[in-house]
């Protein structure tokens, strides 16, 4: 009992330490917020500057796409503690042109190196630290790759030009927003011990809001990228320069790790919910598969007239969310190491054996609820953005670095921040990673495997025309967050900013705590804790970046839960 209740302390701890401590100053349920509009095309970002890099790559005629890669190299660059060329993630895609719909898998992989007993120490137990920080929690990066796939497949501007803004705000430095400061210096103890870290992030300590950070070594490693395409960051200089790095600090990343990486091309995973069509991303992402299955489940209900965050609608979406994360535990994983019954979670059988259980106004105990009877057989830190353009393109994009900044390694000379996706895997079955979450075998450390993610990128279509794009960061709470954002827009109607701004609430099974963001009223509180349901009042955690197609018009709006957070419509 002692040692669950050290876990669940642990697990707070973290989400405060991983909440942004000016958090109460720019979150507010009740303001006055609305989209921004465009005729011709959306970018909907984490960081302003990186939008304004979207935005002038559709000014010039570059598509979505286009406009995708470039954003996503710009936040390696600006938004340091997700954005990124040294980690990973998902790009879902709806191509005007085919009408058809991508996704592409350029999570990070474990290397070749990797044991299923990496991060045990003697006893048994795990050593969080080595699968967090430093460069045993490195996994092989992901990130330059699938720009490079994704460029080859849909691109129409210069390689060349989509990175060369990036380049620019890295030679020349752009200015330390406040928000930004704040999550450099609340963080100083722990990545402050990396020096190369320390060189370019904290040459001043603290941290000065509206000063000037300038990064040469990325600069001169995004040219190369520029010149050589994928092949300037998996071969050459680069890779040696990275491999060098982790023979000297006992990683396990080698030059064939990296010249033998690639991402994939996967089919993504569709499904009706009331006259709408959802497609979202399909495993080594869970939050496709769950999305889909909670949505099944509560379409047995009119949620309308239940009353939007009232308490019986708070009780049913957390009895939901504790079926879908107890069925994550157990059965997701990499589907090219493991077999993940999709088609059995996601079928509309399974949810209505789960909503035969469910009692309105009751909340289960996470002990009562196993994962997958029925069956017949994720940080804070991590950005989304969302894009369209006017040709009928549509991209969604979520990829991280696992922790704010990573593992806080830069390699040596190059000025790129290392992830620390390790951390994603399950070192030990039942043990809970830095987010909280369980898994077992299915999620199991193996080399050249992808990591298990909540990372859900997510289009949403009616009469088989795009209209929705969403995504969000926040570890495991991903998941929850999209999924409301979803019946915001769908079940309530409401506007996009709305449908973002209202409070969120988030359960993952274990531990079994029902987070509240800020905003519910102490009655709401009281009524849910009645249920016998542990209540912890949290601070933001995730930043929904969506936009909206309707009346041949672009909607955008960019959380405000993240300040630096930007829309711009052409």
């Amino acid at each position: 009992m002692e040692a669950c209740l050290l876990k669940m302390k642990f697990f707070l701890s973290s989400l405060l330490i991983l909440s942004c401590s000016i958090e109460s100053q720019i979150f507010n349920s009740q303001a006055i917020v609305h989209p921004n509009v465009g005729k011709d095309g959306m970018v909907v970002t984490q960081h302003y500057l990186a939008t304004d890099v979207g935005h002038s790559i559709l000014q010039k005629g570059g598509n979505a796409y286009d406009a995708s890669i470039a954003v996503a190299f710009a936040l390696a660059v600006v938004l340091p503690r997700a954005g990124n060329i040294g980690g990973g993630g998902f790009m879902l895609m709806h191509d005007g042109d085919t009408n058809k719909n991508y996704s592409i898998d350029y999570r990070e992989i474990a290397p070749a190196g990797a044991t299923k007993d990496m991060y045990l120490n003697k006893d048994g137990s795990v050593d969080k630290k080595r699968s967090t920080q430093g460069a045993l929690a490195i996994g092989v990066p992901g990130t330059v790759y699938g720009m490079w796939e994704v460029h080859k497949k849909f691109g129409s501007l210069p390689w060349k030009e989509l990175i060369k803004p990036a380049v620019d705000l890295a030679r020349n430095g752009f200015q330390i927003s406040p928000f930004m400061a704040d999550a450099l210096n609340s963080r100083y103890k722990k990545l402050g011990q990396f020096q190369n870290f320390k060189k370019i992030f904290y040459a001043e300590y603290p941290v000065a809001m509206h000063s000037n950070l300038v990064q040469v070594d990325l600069a001169n490693t995004l040219e190369i990228i520029a010149h050589k395409g994928a092949a300037g960051f998996y071969e050459g200089e680069i890779a040696e320069l990275i491999a060098g790095y982790m023979k000297s600090n006992n990683g396990l990343i080698t030059k064939t790790d990296l010249r033998n990486y690639r991402p994939v091309w996967r089919e993504p995973i569709q499904a009706d919910y009331r006259e709408y069509q959802i497609v979202t991303m399909p495993p080594p992402s869970s939050g496709g598969i769950h999305i889909i299955q909670m949505l099944n489940i509560l379409e047995h209900y009119d949620l309308a007239a239940l009353g939007h965050n009232s308490p019986t609608y708070t009780a049913l979406l957390t009895e939901v969310m504790k079926y879908a994360y107890a069925d994550r535990s157990k059965y997701l994983g990499d589907p090219d190491f493991f077999d993940v019954p999709v088609n059995e979670l996601i079928s509309k059988t399974y949810a209505d054996k789960i909503h035969q259980r469910i009692v309105l106004n009751k909340i289960s105990p996470s002990e009562a609820i196993l994962p997958g009877d029925a069956l017949p057989h994720e940080s804070l830190d991590t950005t989304h953005f969302s894009i369209a353009d006017k040709h009928g393109n549509v991209v969604s994009n979520t990829y991280t670095l696992n922790s704010g900044f990573g593992s806080g390694v830069v390699i040596d000379g190059t000025g790129i921040l290392m992830n620390n996706e390790m951390d994603d895997f399950v070192s030990s079955p039942g043990v809970p990673n830095q987010f909280g979450l369980v898994g077992g075998e299915a999620n199991k450390i193996e080399p050249f495997k992808r990591p298990l993610s909540s990372m859900t990128p997510t289009l949403v279509f009616q009469d088989n025309q795009p209209i929705i794009a969403t995504g969000s960061p926040g570890g495991s709470r991903i998941i929850t967050a999209v999924l409301q954002f979803l019946l915001n827009t769908l079940d309530f109607k409401m506007e996009i900013s709305d449908a973002t701004v209202v409070p969120r609430i988030h359960h993952q099974w274990k531990p079994d705590v029902l987070m509240l963001e800020k905003g519910f009223d102490e009655i709401h509180v009281e009524t849910i804790r009645s249920l016998d349901q542990e209540v912890y009042i949290s601070g933001p955690g995730t930043s929904l970046e969506s936009l909206e197609i309707k009346n041949n018009l672009f909607y955008g709006f960019g959380d405000t839960r993240r300040p630096d957070s930007k829309a711009k419509g052409l």
